[in-house]
């Protein structure tokens, strides 16, 4: 499908002053269950236009169902809807490749990259492992024994970090025992239940769980520490893993150039804004924005990227 092409400057700009009550009505979808980190980031981002005084009264709904592919086929369906909006990332680049969906994100219209996120490796308060160290030593000994939980299937962020930690630490891929759940709310249930001896995530999704001391994280997938997190990267703990996670927003197809226009102002004032600002602390995520067709673009990179690793793990099927 060709993409419509990005607005004048001046347009963009004129549009972008709208007021927050001609944003009355708006709606973001989360394609996966409450509680997970699509769901945590899109309640958050409604609050912050809210308080910002950008949209008021955004409304956030849950529309889930095979790792994200329900809610972007209701999103294609949408098609012209300019008070739609559908918060995604990694996940469901990943999801759509490995379901070989009919619609795919290339369909739909990309608005803005918003923040990037790494994964965090957590257990059990009472776990038997205390560093990551000593987690990697009883993984090599036993690599189908330790049961790894994540919050997505395979080509979603949690799979990708736990795949590229065992290639970093010397564990064919094949031989991780990695046991997808719905989203965190699940994987939770699930590390508290003693079903997984650990957990990849992002960390919003744990951040409350690790600060009352309910989860121990062992070790943060960024580049460089995190300040509100007690636990190394893993690179310093001495293997050579960086991943990322992103989320970003797409709406529906056969947008009025104005309609974009509207939601490209909206999302980038917002980025700029001190409430913003206060959630990216408290949720450790990174500034990432980009917007329309450069955001459009990257997309493209990342379908790619994925489908290469995924192809590297026998996971992905044949494209069309």
């Amino acid at each position: 499908m060709r993409r419509r092409s990005l607005l004048g400057g001046a347009l963009a700009l004129t549009l972008a002053a709208c007021s927050a009550e001609n944003d009355a009505g708006l709606r973001i979808m989360v394609p996966n269950p409450p509680g997970s980190g699509y769901d945590i980031t899109a309640r958050v981002l409604a609050a912050a236009l809210d308080s910002s005084g950008i949209a008021r009264g955004v409304e956030v709904f849950n529309l889930p169902g095979s790792s994200g592919v329900v809610g972007l086929r209701r999103l294609v369906y949408e098609r012209g809807n300019e008070r739609l909006l559908m918060l995604m990332g990694l996940g469901l680049v990943g999801a759509q490749i490995t379901a070989d969906a009919r619609v795919t994100l290339r369909e739909t219209t990309p608005v803005a990259r918003l923040v990037q996120e790494p994964a965090v490796l957590v257990v059990r308060r009472d776990s038997g492992y205390g560093s990551l160290e000593a987690l990697i030593s009883g993984w090599r000994a036993d690599p189908g024994g330790v049961r790894i939980g994540g919050g997505s299937q395979p080509g979603g962020p949690d799979h990708l970090a736990t795949m590229l930690l065992a290639e970093a630490v010397g564990l064919p891929p094949a031989r991780v025992a990695y046991h997808r759940h719905d989203g965190g709310g699940d994987l939770l249930a699930a590390i508290l239940g003693r079903e997984v001896d650990f957990a990849m995530s992002g960390i919003s999704e744990y951040a409350d769980q690790i600060e009352s001391g309910q989860l121990r994280a062992l070790a943060v997938t960024s580049e460089k520490p995190v300040p509100t997190l007690p636990a190394p990267t893993v690179r310093d703990a001495g293997f050579d893993v960086v991943f990322n996670n992103w989320r970003g927003m797409v709406a529906p197809p056969g947008l009025s150039d104005a309609g974009r226009a509207r939601l490209l102002g909206m999302l980038g004032d917002l980025a700029v804004s001190p409430a913003w600002a206060a959630a990216r602390e408290r949720f450790g995520w990174t500034e990432a924005y980009l917007d329309g067709f450069a955001f459009d673009q990257f997309m493209a990179a990342e379908d790619a990227r994925v489908t290469k690793v995924l192809d590297s793990l026998d996971l992905a099927p044949l494209r069309k």
